[in-house]
């Protein structure tokens, strides 16, 4: 079976992911398909992760981060233009199963070639000295399978560990949690001076040294369908968020001026569906007035906004602005 060489030559994740997916639902099922592509900045999370629960919401929007979700399952992870993600999509062969190893082994294996010491490990990463450089998982469908990994390059670790760092909220859902794993970059422990430029050319080439590569340019009118899959699944908040599961959720602010608001809300397909106040701030105005007001409300920030906005906040939380208060919520 022939391979053929893939690349985005876009950053927006929303079209990356459905690229990946229309490469899978709709191109030539006789052949392999390996992909290189990279996004700005963005976290994907899988199938079935709770949205809220993945990200710190006022890292995410101060940052402009993207916050995506993929059709394999696994964590949460962090991409931006110094990390490469690499796309595998062929049968699956005598397998029922997911077999990450698989195709995370090329990827260690150039590193090694280059001096470096990575190895994949027993869940689905591939590691150097114990830190985690590359997140793997798979989708499998009809007999064929879907495997997309990172390679953190030279990302930003500080936004990294921002951006997934969802503190002060004790959370309760069936959802899937992401492992918390140290994480590293690729580039330190090159012994030669290599650019991502350079890498990825190396990574084609390992890929295709047992076998030439075809190459497909992608037409105005794949591109098109593409455009279209991206704009009714990846880039609606009802995919991204509102698919995220039932849950629970307690969060707790203390406001200099108001004192300590704890929200306890549950939620269904990312909806407000009950929320009480507790804490010992001060208001002149009994909360659960409020309370019924919000019951029904996406947990979006300009749907929140717009049912507050004939509101007087301070009547319930002395000292506190209604974009204070929607954060808290969010």
């Amino acid at each position: 079976m022939s391979m053929v060489f893939l690349e985005s030559k876009g950053g927006d994740p929303a079209f990356n992911l459905a690229l990946e997916q229309y490469v899978f639902d709709r191109m030539d099922r006789s052949k392999e398909y390996f992909m290189l592509w990279q996004n700005d900045n963005a976290v994907i999370i899988g199938k079935n992760q709770n949205a809220y629960a993945e990200v710190n919401a006022k890292v995410v929007e101060e940052k402009g981060v993207r916050v995506i979700r993929r059709l394999s399952g696994g964590g949460a992870v962090y991409h931006d233009m110094g990390n490469l993600n690499f796309t595998f999509i062929m049968d699956a062969k005598a397998s029922e199963g997911l077999d990450i190893k698989l195709f995370c082994e090329p990827v260690a294996a150039l590193l090694q070639s280059l001096g470096v010491d990575a190895q994949v490990n027993g869940r689905n990463d591939i590691t150097i000295e114990g830190k985690k450089f590359s997140g793997n998982s798979q989708y499998l469908r009809e007999g064929r399978v879907m495997h997309h990994g990172t390679i953190m390059f030279h990302s930003d670790l500080d936004t990294v560990a921002a951006v997934l760092n969802v503190a002060g909220d004790k959370f309760q859902s069936k959802a899937a949690k992401s492992v918390k794993s140290r994480v590293t970059n690729v580039k330190p422990y090159l012994k030669e001076a290599i650019d991502l430029g350079r890498f990825k050319e190396l990574l084609i080439d390992f890929i295709a040294k047992n076998e030439p590569m075809e190459v497909h340019e992608f037409t105005d009118g794949e591109l098109a369908e593409v455009e279209k899959i991206k704009e009714e699944r990846y880039a609606t908040w009802e995919w991204n968020y509102g698919k995220s599961p039932e849950y629970a959720v307690q969060k707790e602010r203390r406001i200099e001026g108001c004192g300590k608001i704890e929200a306890h809300m549950n939620t269904k397909d990312a909806q407000i569906t009950e929320i009480e106040f507790f804490g010992d701030f001060f208001g002149i105005a009994d909360n659960k007035e409020l309370a019924t007001l919000l019951i029904g409300k996406e947990l979006k920030k300009d749907t929140l906004l717009t049912a507050l906005q004939d509101i007087d906040i301070t009547k319930y939380f002395h000292g506190i602005t209604k974009e204070t208060f929607v954060d808290i919520l969010l």
